[in-house]
C-alpha cells in the first residue's frame, strides 16, 4: 500500500536507447577485471546506463531568484548538489581531471549536469555542481531498487472509528498533514508496464526522496579514473580525497516560510511549523509526512522513540504511584523512627568509618538519610521491579504490532533488506583486490581472504578488549577515589563547625558517593569521546563486506562499551559496594592499602539512586547540548556573513551547503541515545522509580530536538529504505531478559526488603509491632578492646567498650564470636529463594503475555493477503490483455496455448 502518486490512465512513454557504443556503454565500456570497479550485477550496468543523452535544452537565463529548486530553465528540478573549491594547490590538476572524469561519466549515465560558476557563490570560493535526474533515468533506477508505485486506488474501507477520538481530538494534527497523499495498491516498477501505473505527471510522479536515492545509487557506483593502476568509484572517494567538498539533496524551501515557486509543496516548512516546534510536543507525529519527506529508515526511527514515548507513560504513573508511596508512609517507617530516636539511635554506638583518624559516631546522626531511604526502599519497590518486567514485555510486543501496521502502510512487506544494504560496499570492492567466482550467480566477485579475515579479527577483538579493560581500570579508579577520600570526608565532616548544620543530611557516604559520581561521569564522557573514533576505525578496518553488516558491527563493538562504560559504576554500587567488607578488626582492603567502602547504615540502595540520576541525567543533558546547541552555534558561524543578504543572491544550495551534515551513522547515535536510557529504567529501576519519569520528560524534548535540528540545521539526508529498527530490536530482547535478573538481584541484595521481612515473620518478639527492634537486630556487637593497631581510633574520649557494625554476626562472648549467625544464613537463603521465584514468576508472564499478543494484527494481515490478491489480479489481467493485443495483431509467438496457460494462472489466483 501506498500513498504516492496520482490517479491517471496515460501510457508511459519508451526509453529511447542510444546508438553509440561509447555514450551507450558508458563505464561499462573499461574493463573491469583486476580493477576496483564493482562488477555488473553490482556496479552501472548496461541495463542502466544505454541512455539516450538529452539534447541540449535552451536556457533562459533571465535575472530570477536563485531561492529556486530547479534549474535556471525553472522547469529541471534539481536532485542533488555536488560542490567544490578550485584551489590551486600541488592536487589542484589531478582533482580537475577526476572531476571532468566524474561529470562526463555522469552524463553518460543519463544524468544532466548544471554549473554555477564561484562568482556566483556568496563568499566567491565554491562551484556548485546541479544534477538533474530526467525521466529515462528514474525508471531505469526505479526498476534496478525494486520501488514500488501505485497502480490502483485502494479500496478497503478504513478501520472503524476509535470512540475515544473526540478525547484525543487535541493531539491531532490536521489530516492533510497526517495522510499526504491518498491511498493507493502498489506494484515494483517495471519499464515495459509503464502503461498500468498510475501516471498523471511524469514530473511529479517519483516524489523528491525517490529521486535523490536514485541519484545517490548512482553516484556512488560512477566511476573517475584509474589511479595507480586500479579504476576508482564513488562519490564518497571523492569527498574523502578532497575533490569534491559536499554532495547532498535539496530541501525543498526554507523552514521558516513557504516557497514561492507553486511547484514546490513546501513540506520543509509545513514539517516545522507542524512536528519541529517545541510547542507543538503535545500533538501526534505526521509520521507519513516525515517518511515522504526523509524516507522509511528516519521514518521508522521516529516511529519507534514516538511509541517508546507513549509506552513510557504508563510507567511515569506507575513509578511516580511508587514514590509517593514512600513519600505519605515516610513518617510510619519503623526503622528511621528508631534511628532517630534519641532513645534508641542517639544511644547507639557506631564503630568509626576508616582506620585511625576516624572517631565513633551515632546512629541517630544519619537520621535524615535513612528517612530519604524510604523513599526508594519500601513494598512499592518489589511491585515496581515485577511490574517493570512485565512493561517491558508489553512494550516490545506491542512494538512488533506498530511496525507490523507501518511495513504494510509504507510498502514495505516485502521488502528483506534495501539491495543498497545488501549489496557490497564500494570500500570493500575497491580494498579487496582477489576475485572468486560465486557459485549462485556464477560470475566474479571480490572477496577477502580467510588469512586476513582471521588477523584483522583479531586486532579488532584486542583493540576492543584493551578499551573495556581501560573502562574497568578507570572504574577502579573511581573506587580507589571513594576509599581514599571517604577518610577525609568523614574527618572534615566530624571537625568542621560549619558543616554540622547539614551532617545529617550530607553523610561521609552521601558525599563520597555524589562526588565520585560526578568524577564518574566525566571520565565516561572522555572515554565514550575517544572510543567512537577507535570503534569507527577498527571496523573500517575489518572491511565488512555489507552496508547492513558494517552497522551490525560497529553497532555491537559501540553498544558493548557503552554498556560496560555507563552501567559498570551501577553494576558496582548494586552488587558489590559493602558487600566484601569485613567486618571490625578484620576489615578487607583493596590492594592491601585501602578499606572497603561500607553502606549507609539505611542501605546502599540510597546511594545506587544517586548514582543512576547523576549519570542518567547528566548524559540526557549533555546529549541535548550537543544535538541542539551545537550545530546551531556551528551554523550561525558559518551563516554569520550571509544572513543579511537578500534572497536573489543567497542560493538555495547554498543556504543548504552551509547547514550540518546528517552522516551515515547519524540515526545510529540517536538509537544508542535510546538504548542506553531503555538501559537505565528497565536494568536498574526498581532503585529508582521516577527514571521512566526523566526518561519520558527527556523524551518529549528529544523528539523536537531531533526533529528541530534534522529539519532546520542539517542538510537534507539521502532516503533509504528500512523496515525495522534492526540490530537494536535484539538488544532491546536481550536488556529485557537481563533487566529481570538485575532488579531481582537489586531487591534481594541491595534494599533491606528481605531483611525485614525475615525478621518480621521469624525473629521479631513484638507482636503488637513487629518491626519495632529491627535497627538492634540489624548491627552486630564488637569489643573495643579486640581492635588491632591497624584499625584502632587514635582517639575515644568518652571511653566507648562497644560498638556496632551492619552485619550479622555472633557478639563476643559467644563461643563463635565475630562468625556469621544462623540469621545470616536464614537472610541469604531467603534472597536466593526470592530471587528464584521472582525471576520464574515475571518470566512465565513474560513469555505469556508474548504469547498472547500475535506479532502481526489480524485486520493488517488480511490486509495484506487482499492487496497481494488484488495486485496479482491487476498484473495478470494486464498479461492477458497484452497476450490478446499480440494475439489480434498476428503475433505466431502468441501461441493459443499461451494464452491458455495465462488464463488458467488468473483462475489459480482467484482460487488461491
Amino acid at each position: 500500500m501506498n500513498r504516492l502518486g496520482k490517479k491517471a490512465n496515460e501510457t508511459l512513454i519508451e526509453m529511447a536507447l542510444s546508438a553509440d557504443g561509447e555514450e551507450c556503454n558508458g563505464p561499462e565500456t573499461i574493463s573491469t577485471s583486476g580493477s576496483e570497479i564493482p562488477s555488473s550485477s553490482e556496479g552501472l550496468n548496461t541495463t542502466e546506463t544505454t541512455l539516450l543523452i538529452p539534447e541540449h535544452q535552451v536556457i533562459d537565463k533571465r535575472h530570477q531568484s536563485k531561492d529556486s529548486i530547479f534549474f535556471r530553465d525553472g522547469v529541471r528540478r534539481i536532485d542533488f548538489v555536488l560542490s567544490y573549491v578550485d584551489d590551486l594547490n600541488k592536487e589542484w590538476e589531478k582533482k580537475l581531471e577526476r572531476r571532468k572524469e566524474f561529470e562526463s561519466n555522469l552524463q553518460k549515465a543519463g544524468l544532466e549536469l548544471e554549473t554555477e560558476d564561484k562568482k556566483e557563490s556568496e563568499d566567491g570560493k565554491i562551484f556548485f555542481v546541479k544534477i538533474h535526474a530526467p525521466w529515462e533515468v528514474l525508471i531505469t533506477y526505479a526498476e534496478v531498487l525494486n520501488i514500488k508505485v501505485p497502480i490502483r486506488e485502494n479500496d478497503i474501507p478504513p478501520m472503524v472509528e476509535n470512540p475515544l477520538d473526540c478525547v484525543l481530538f487535541p493531539f491531532r494534527l490536521p489530516e492533510k498533514v497526517m495522510h499526504p497523499e491518498p491511498d493507493y495498491f502498489t506494484a515494483p516498477f517495471s519499464k515495459d508496464k509503464q502503461e498500468l501505473y498510475l501516471i498523471n505527471d511524469e514530473s511529479t510522479f517519483f516524489s523528491p526522496s525517490m529521486r535523490n536515492r536514485i541519484v545517490n545509487y548512482i553516484l556512488t557506483r560512477c566511476p573517475y579514473g584509474t589511479e595507480e593502476g586500479k579504476k576508482k568509484f564513488g562519490i564518497k572517494r571523492l569527498l574523502n580525497n578532497g575533490t569534491y567538498t559536499a554532495a547532498y539533496p535539496l530541501h525543498d524551501c526554507q523552514y521558516w516560510k513557504k516557497a514561492s515557486d507553486p511547484n514546490c509543496d513546501s513540506e520543509r516548512y509545513t514539517l516545522y511549523m507542524e512536528w519541529a516546534r517545541f510547542l507543538r510536543f503535545y500533538k501526534e507525529q505526521p509520521l507519513d509526512l516525515i517518511r515522504k519527506y526523509y524516507g522509511e529508515k528516519i521514518g521508522i526511527y521516529f516511529a519507534w522513540l514516538g511509541f517508546y514515548t507513549e509506552m513510557l507513560f504508563l510507567a511515569a504513573v506507575v513509578g511516580l504511584i511508587c514514590f509517593l508511596y514512600g513519600l505519605f508512609t515516610m513518617d510510619e517507617n519503623m526503622s528511621s523512627k528508631e534511628i532517630c530516636d534519641p532513645a534508641i539511635g542517639g544511644e547507639i554506638i557506631m564503630c568509626p568509618l576508616c582506620d585511625r583518624d576516624c572517631e565513633y559516631w551515632r546512629l541517630n546522626t544519619t537520621c535524615e538519610s535513612s528517612q530519604y531511604s524510604h523513599l526508594f526502599d519500601n513494598v512499592a519497590t518489589l511491585f515496581f521491579a515485577i511490574f517493570m518486567g512485565i512493561w517491558v514485555t508489553l512494550f516490545l510486543e506491542f512494538w512488533k504490532r506498530r511496525q507490523a501496521r507501518l511495513k504494510y502502510e509504507w510498502d514495505l512487506v516485502d521488502f528483506e533488506e534495501e539491495q543498497q544494504q545488501l549489496q557490497l560496499r564500494p570500500e570493500y570492492e575497491a580494498k579487496c583486490t582477489q576475485k572468486k567466482r560465486n557459485p549462485v550467480t556464477q560470475e566474479m566477485e571480490p572477496y577477502l581472504p580467510l588469512t586476513s579475515q582471521a588477523v584483522r579479527f583479531c586486532i579488532s577483538g584486542a583493540t576492543v578488549l584493551f578499551w573495556v579493560s581501560l573502562i574497568i581500570a578507570s572504574m577502579i579508579a573511581v573506587i580507589v577515589y571513594r576509599l581514599a577520600v571517604y577518610a577525609a570526608f568523614a574527618s572534615l565532616m566530624e571537625n568542621t563547625q560549619t558543616l554540622q548544620p547539614i551532617s545529617g543530611l550530607l553523610t561521609p557516604q552521601l558525599a563520597t558517593s555524589v562526588t565520585a559520581s560526578c568524577l564518574n561521569f566525566v571520565i565516561i564522557m572522555i572515554l565514550n569521546f575517544f572510543y567512537e573514533r577507535i570503534a569507527i576505525w577498527i571496523t573500517d578496518m575489518e572491511i565488512p563486506r555489507t552496508h547492513m553488516e558494517y552497522e551490525n558491527r560497529l553497532t555491537m563493538k559501540m553498544f558493548l562499551f557503552q554498556f560496560v562504560n555507563y552501567y559498570s559504576s551501577c553494576f558496582y554500587v548494586a552488587f558489590f559496594k559493602g558487600k566484601f567488607v569485613g567486618y571490625p578488626g578484620a576489615y578487607t582492603y583493596m590492594f592491601n592499602r585501602w578499606r572497603n567502602e561500607e553502606c549507609d547504615p539505611a542501605g546502599c540502595l540510597i546511594e545506587l539512586t544517586t548514582q543512576l540520576t547523576i549519570v542518567m541525567a547528566g548524559k540526557q543533558i549533555w546529549g541535548n547540548i550537543q544535538e541542539a546547541i551545537v550545530p546551531w552555534i556551528c551554523n550561525w558561524w558559518g551563516r554569520r556573513k550571509a544572513r543579511n543578504n537578500p534572497e536573489n543572491l543567497y542560493s538555495r544550495w547554498e543556504q543548504d551547503h552551509d547547514l550540518q551534515t546528517f552522516g551515515a551513522l547519524g540515526l545510529f547515535y540517536e538509537y544508542l541515545e535510546m538504548v542506553i536510557q531503555f538501559g537505565f529504567i528497565t536494568l536498574f529501576v526498581a532503585s529508582f522509580p521516577l527514571a521512566p519519569l526523566l526518561a519520558l520528560m527527556n523524551n518529549i524534548l528529544e523528539i523536537r530536538v531531533d526533529s528541530w535540528k534534522l529539519t532546520t540545521q542539517y542538510r537534507r539526508p539521502v532516503a533509504a529504505k528500512a523496515h525495522s529498527i534492526g540490530v537494536w530490536q535484539e538488544i532491546l530482547n536481550g536488556m529485557a531478559i537481563l533487566s529481570v535478573v538485575t532488579n531481582a538481584f537489586i531487591v534481594a541484595f541491595t534494599s533491606d526488603m528481605i531483611p525485614r521481612l525475615v525478621y518480621y515473620y521469624a525473629y521479631s518478639e513484638n507482636e503488637d509491632s513487629p518491626m519495632s527492634g529491627y535497627i538492634n537486630n540489624s548491627l552486630s556487637v564488637f569489643l573495643i578492646s579486640d581492635f588491632p593497631e591497624r584499625n584502632e581510633p587514635n582517639e575515644n574520649p568518652e571511653n566507648f567498650v562497644v560498638c556496632r557494625y551492619r552485619d550479622y554476626r555472633y557478639p563476643p562472648e559467644h563461643e563463635r564470636k565475630y562468625l556469621h549467625s544462623m540469621q545470616f544464613w536464614h537472610i541469604l537463603a531467603a534472597k536466593l529463594a526470592f530471587i528464584i521465584i521472582m525471576e520464574h514468576v515475571v518470566f512465565i508472564v513474560k513469555f505469556f503475555v508474548a504469547w498472547m499478543i500475535p506479532d502481526v494484527p489480524a485486520d493488517v494481515k488480511a490486509k495484506i493477503k487482499r492487496e497481494k490478491y488484488l495486485t496479482q489480479k491487476i498484473l495478470h489481467e494486464y498479461e492477458l490483455e497484452k497476450l490478446k493485443e499480440r494475439l489480434c495483431q498476428g503475433d505466431k509467438r502468441a501461441t493459443e496455448k499461451e494464452f491458455i496457460a495465462t488464463e488458467g494462472r488468473m483462475e489459480l489466483s482467484r482460487a488461491m
